[in-house]
């Protein structure tokens, strides 16, 4: 094992509505680190993404895809190879039970893939797993830990998890990794929050971010209707039901606009009936999912960018629009306000309320000029302090100075 080899674990990857983690680990790589990836379950849509990232699916593990003989296999492995270490993994899967999931059958599942996965890091030479959003995976990484000679650490992005904090055992999570990368100062302080002062020197800010020679900007549109553009799947916490009634607002008042959804998700039937029922089918489309190389197609044409959420970390959309000189609109919450300063580099609505989502959207609507400026501001924040390059090498640190402690 070399000194700057790490594994990447993840609930699905690669994942259509996560690239940003792909282009983390590219990114990663290209600063000479040695990344193996494992992903829980299989991806779905991979016929969508990008022959790069199918070829990334083919190289990484599939732990529920392996069959019955590879998990009996893996497990008699991980016995033979440290006796004491896979009881005393079993022994804390078993009080899984009574802490966290609750649940025999989930609890069963994550030992499995902890044996699935500590084999396959035996024979890579692996000994620490990064694992992205503090979720269920990062509690297999828990169980790897405790078996030996494996380190973890993990990615907050928020703000779900801060909801579930006791059920998802983030407590736990963050006092057992050697490092918690947290993607923003407001992700920062909750981890804080539920830790002891004396771990906050393990809590890290690394900013998700873009390639801007990737998300260059794109020419001024010509539209003759102008391009409202909303990117993201398609769930209650990305308010898009507010956008719409936002635009019907709009539309009542007579100005003049087009709304497209690019994205995917459980509300999609819900949306698509609201947009019938208040008039505006005809001004709102509805792409599904698409790969990146079809979504930087749409950034291409929009006038404005609209993201109304109610529960977000930093959204990478917002960062693909600025570094495009797509003047922006999102909601002041979480971490949002970190990346847009409202009247500076975009505008920031009050979350909720489409009553002023629509006076932004007017603002921008009725403003060339401003338009222009937050769309020039906007790429230069998103340069100076979301540059995936930049802020990787922070990461690269990190991880080189876990596995220099090993």
């Amino acid at each position: 094992m070399t000194r700057n080899t790490v594994a990447y674990l993840c609930s699905e990857y690669p994942a259509i509505s996560h690239t940003f983690i792909y282009r983390e680990i590219e990114s990663l790589r290209k600063a000479g680190m040695t990344v193996y990836t494992a992903s829980i379950h299989k991806p779905e849509k991979l016929d969508l993404m990008t022959t790069a990232e199918q070829e990334e699916a083919a190289n990484t593990l599939m732990v529920l895809s392996q069959p019955a003989t590879a998990i009996i296999a893996a497990h008699l492995h991980c016995l033979a190879r440290n006796p004491g270490g896979y009881l005393k993994m079993a022994a804390d899967a078993f009080r899984l039970l009574f802490k966290g999931p609750k649940n025999f059958v989930k609890a069963a599942a994550y030992f499995a893939e902890a044996g699935i996965l500590l084999r396959w890091a035996h024979r890579h030479g692996i000994t620490h797993i990064h694992e992205h959003f503090g979720n269920p995976t990062a509690i297999v990484a828990m169980l790897m830990k405790r078996y030996g000679g494996i380190t973890f650490s993990i990615s907050v992005h928020g703000p779900d998890i801060f909801y579930t904090v006791d059920s998802a055992m983030l407590p736990e999570k963050v006092r057992e990794a050697s490092f918690v990368r947290c993607i923003s100062h407001y992700c920062r302080s909750q981890i804080m929050r539920i830790s002891d002062v004396e771990r906050w020197d393990r809590f890290h800010i690394v900013r998700c971010g873009i390639d801007p020679e990737l998300y260059t900007p794109r020419p001024e549109p010509a539209n003759a209707v102008p391009e409202l553009l909303c990117v993201g799947r398609l769930t209650p916490a990305k308010g898009q039901h507010i956008l719409i009634e936002a635009c019907a607002m709009l539309d009542k008042a007579n100005v003049p606009f087009h709304l497209t959804f690019v994205g995917d998700g459980p509300d999609r039937e819900s949306l698509q009936n609201y947009t019938r029922t208040i008039g505006l089918d005809r001004k709102v489309t509805f792409t599904g999912a698409l790969g990146q190389d079809k979504v930087r197609g749409h950034y291409d044409r929009a006038d404005i960018f609209v993201l109304a959420s109610f529960a977000e970390g930093v959204p990478v959309v917002l960062m693909e629009a600025m570094a495009k000189e797509i003047p922006v609109i999102s909601t002041r919450i979480t971490g949002i306000p970190e990346l847009i300063e409202h009247g500076e580099d975009g505008l920031l609505a009050v979350p909720g309320d489409p009553e002023d989502l629509a006076r932004q959207i007017r603002i921008l609507l009725e403003n060339g000029e401003l338009r222009a400026r937050y769309g020039q501001a906007g790429r230069r924040k998103v340069s100076a302090m979301y540059n995936q390059h930049q802020n990787n090498n922070l990461l690269v640190e990190h991880f080189k100075n876990e596995l220099n402690d090993v």
